[in-house]
């Protein structure tokens, strides 16, 4: 693994840096903490232009390098979950019911590794655009960085990022040219009947009955309106109603998550589960409100960017442990709002043997944090070479 030996160095140093930020976890747009962490140690390396504020507490770091040229992007999350820790580590969370279970700790302590070592370099041509952005779990902060103008105010021309994978060998990526995570919708599903006694349900409007034909009619769509060859998860996570065993309830509500890949699945998707939800309904006497609320789009890499950063990759982590037509996953990420507006590529890490994200006892692995440092000053060095 041919990590950059500059970078090597700060080894001990970045373990510092984010085992601090995981003892200060935030959520949402609200990682006042860790951004002046990440604004103070910016200043320190030597930064060009710095822009603070964005989307509450997302940051926009410019380092000039060698003459004129484009301006490369490279994306780190900032936030944590609401998840109360149990890994009994000596830096363990200090933010009561707020964790770093997806290693977003680590993501920010690579781009600063790599900002660190670019600030002192500048063996590349143009810019770099240093993105540290909040709020990847909740609500969508990169699309905020996006809406408040980052991408044009600063001439950013492609975007990367990069994901730690728990139980993946260490140092190696994966990455694939188009879709990479799927897109994440959710809907909610409020039935109403008329309840009534449990021993008398001739006088009664089901609801229960109607939601458990719902739950299982919807599982049609992936099974019968869907090209086989093509992908789609539709899974229902919740359904309450009554609250009592002699009772037959007057409601029932239910809820669930959609995935997919394009446009068309997923406008697919939503048609017919209306379309569902208004028939099982009407045919047991109920009737039924949705709300679908589309969530992040699919994360699509471009064909140029894949060759940009696989090569990058393949120059720290060898041929061998770069893998270039990784097979889609059902997960979800924001990082897709920057990919639409711009070309680039995300791709997962593995950081070795670990509990699963978002899991209570996961841990970021210190040892990669200069493997995605270096991927990163590769990646800009490899996109924009100085000119001779």
């Amino acid at each position: 693994m041919a990590i950059v030996n500059r970078i090597a160095g700060y080894a001990d140093e970045m373990t510092g840096w984010r085992r601090h930020l995981h003892t200060i976890p935030e959520l949402g747009r609200e990682c006042f903490k860790t951004a002046a962490f990440v604004e103070e140690k910016l200043r320190e390396f030597g930064v060009d232009e710095i822009q603070t504020g964005i989307a509450t507490t997302g940051i926009v770091a410019i380092i000039n390098g060698q003459g004129n040229g484009p301006t490369i992007g490279l994306r780190a999350d900032m936030d944590g979950l609401p998840i109360i820790e149990t890994t009994g580590l000596e830096y363990q969370s200090t933010h009561e019911g707020r964790m770093h279970a997806c290693g977003h700790d680590g993501h920010t302590t690579m781009l600063l590794g790599a900002a660190k070592y670019l600030c002192e370099t500048r063996n590349f041509s143009g810019c770099v655009a240093l993105i540290f952005q909040p709020d990847e779990e909740a609500t969508g902060g990169a699309e905020a960085m996006v809406e408040e103008g980052i991408l044009d105010t600063f001439d950013i021309s492609q975007v990367y990022g990069i994901h730690n994978m728990p139980e993946m060998p260490v140092g190696n990526f994966y990455t694939t040219t188009g879709p990479l995570m799927a897109g994440a919708d959710v809907f909610d599903i409020n039935i109403k009947g008329r309840g009534g006694h449990g021993a008398m349900p001739h006088d009664t409007v089901d609801p229960v009955l109607a939601a458990c034909s719902i739950a299982q009619a919807i599982q049609t769509i992936v099974s019968r309106n869907l090209n086989a060859s093509e992908r789609l998860v539709i899974s229902v996570t919740q359904i309450h109603t009554g609250s009592v065993d002699n009772v037959i309830p007057d409601t029932a509500y239910m809820n669930g998550t959609v995935r997919s890949f394009t446009p068309e699945v997923r406008d697919l998707a939503e048609r017919r589960l209306r379309e569902i939800v208004a028939g099982q309904a009407a045919s047991y006497g109920c009737d039924a409100e949705v709300v679908y609320n589309r969530g992040y789009p699919a994360t699509h890499n471009s064909a140029e960017g894949v060759v940009t950063a696989t090569k990058a990759a393949r120059d720290v982590s060898g041929v061998e442990a770069v893998v270039d037509d990784f097979e889609p996953v059902m997960g979800s990420e924001d990082f897709s709002y920057m990919l639409e507006k711009r070309p680039g590529a995300y791709l997962f890490m593995g950081q070795g043997p670990s509990a699963g994200l978002h899991h209570p006892e996961y841990n970021f692995n210190d040892d990669v944090a200069p493997v995605g440092a270096s991927f990163f000053a590769r990646l800009v060095e490899t996109a924009q070479p100085v000119r001779r």
